[in-house]
């Protein structure tokens, strides 16, 4: 049975762990909705959208497996794929099956869709600029290996 409205409780305790993960979790998505914002009004695309566009154009050839650009994202492959369903209508990257296994599939930029990803760019640069203005360049290299680390990747392939 519930507490009423009127009992005194003590307050939940936090470790400092729970905490940086909920202010970790916090900042993603306060940054990740003004990022949305900027992306969807000027260029019609979602922060998620984005990051495909984004580790696609970073990648050789403008090309990944599905699977690695699930990887990349953090979702699952049938994720990816939902995720690539409109970009793949609105000609921002084609799907392209292996000649040698059928099973794996590679996703490419489109010349339009490098072309949106460099214009996108320009405008989240600044928002990202202005977001870490606070930070060190030394307390950032440490950022940026705590959070690869977090993440579980090689931040010299990504």
């Amino acid at each position: 049975m519930a507490k009423s409205a009127n009992t005194k409780s003590t307050p939940v305790k936090s470790s400092e762990h729970l905490e940086f993960c909920l202010r970790l979790t916090r900042a993603y998505s306060t940054l990740t909705r003004r990022l949305d914002n900027s992306l969807s009004n000027l260029h019609g695309l979602s922060f998620s959208d984005f990051m495909i566009l984004y580790y696609l154009g970073r990648a050789p050839e403008s090309r990944l497996r599905r699977i690695d650009l699930a990887e990349r994202l953090g979702v699952t492959a049938s994720g990816v794929t939902r995720s690539l369903m409109p970009l793949e209508k609105l000609g921002l990257i084609s799907r392209e099956p292996d000649p040698r296994d059928a099973r794996v599939g590679y996703a490419t930029l489109t010349t339009g869709g490098q072309q949106l990803l460099s214009y996108a760019l320009v405008s989240i640069e600044p928002i990202a600029k202005e977001a870490i203005q606070k930070i060190s360049p030394e307390q950032m290299a440490e950022f940026l290996m705590v959070l690869g680390e977090l993440a579980g990747i090689n931040l010299s392939n990504h």
